[in-house]
């Protein structure tokens, strides 16, 4: 039986005129990148910069054009059974959401690198006026590159790419084209080293991704904060879930984050109720998870009253 082709992804995200082509054709023109493998260049977004002829064109790197989100599935599945493909880049359309591209990528791709290309002087107004779309291109990102920021803030690009990814690299690009790094320190707003690690009520989804983020780091510490009882009668009498409804990007994101919490004892906690619990972090195995996560051994629990804030956010 044949072997699947397996085709790394190089995806390329972005808005409008914010540099993509340019620094795709410069990596086509780099021989240790294109070194006469079969690439395959998607275009979902032509701006004003074209793509320029080089002696490789046509030749080892082909073009496919997609004007509508809904063509990605079968135009790619197309190419891939008729063609030898090595490498697939794509220069994904800035108001199309990344769940379709995930969803239309041929069987044996894998996405190898994701990047978000951005101009550093309209950024920001992109991320007032179309945050969803924004955070849905920071979210999964491995890199971020602000280009023609001069002038920019950087102080404000910083907190724009960590208030969605804290993992993500950040790149600013010269005028001469090089990259300097980001090195602005980011600490956590608490102590993960601390005997007790304290959590403020407007850290709390801050917490939760940093645990998701960072599980082992956490094992075997000792967290505090406040959070609102959910029960599930699969757990039993001396379990809850304890967590907070956490806002990602807008209104239509709110969700419950919530961690399993074992007690010694059986407790009468009701859904809804607000308590402040000071408990032990084990990383194992819950059947609630499906996997292995965060859970909760509780060491002391009190009532307490609804944050002024009940919904949690990043900012």
């Amino acid at each position: 039986m044949a072997q699947q082709p397996q085709y790394p992804v190089y995806l390329f995200t972005g808005f409008l005129e914010g540099g993509k082509t340019k620094m795709i054709q410069e990596i086509l023109e780099d021989p240790n990148f294109n070194d006469g493998c079969k690439i395959l260049l998607v275009v979902c977004e032509e701006g004003v910069e074209e793509y320029e002829p080089t002696r490789f064109w046509g030749k080892n790197v082909h073009q496919l054009v997609i004007e509508e989100p809904e063509e990605l599935a079968g135009q790619l599945a197309a190419y891939v059974s008729k063609h030898v493909v090595d490498r697939i880049l794509i220069e994904y359309n800035g108001m199309w959401l990344l769940d379709m591209l995930y969803e239309s990528l041929p069987e044996g791709s894998y996405v190898f690198q994701q990047l978000l290309i951005a101009d550093a002087s309209t950024i920001l107004n992109y991320n007032a006026n179309m945050r969803s779309l924004v955070f849905d291109k920071l979210q999964n990102v491995e890199t971020v590159i602000f280009n023609r920021g001069e002038r920019a803030d950087r102080e404000e690009l910083h907190k724009l790419v960590r208030g969605v990814s804290r993992r993500a690299q950040i790149a600013y690009e010269t005028p001469e084209g090089e990259l300097e790094y980001d090195d602005i320190e980011d600490p956590l707003p608490f102590d993960v080293n601390a005997p007790l690690v304290t959590i403020n009520e407007e850290d709390y989804a801050l917490f939760y991704r940093d645990l998701a983020d960072s599980m082992p780091d956490w094992h075997g510490r000792t967290v505090k904060f406040k959070g609102m009882v959910a029960r599930d009668r699969q757990l039993g009498k001396k379990s809850i879930v304890v967590g907070r409804h956490v806002m990602t990007c807008c209104a239509d994101d709110i969700a419950f984050n919530g961690l399993v919490c074992n007690f010694e004892r059986e407790v009468t906690l009701k859904t809804g109720d607000w308590v402040m619990i000071t408990a032990k972090i084990r990383v194992e195995s819950h059947k609630l998870y499906g996997s292995q996560g965060p859970v909760l051994y509780a060491t002391d629990v009190a009532m307490t009253s609804e944050p002024k804030q009940p919904v949690a956010t990043f900012y």
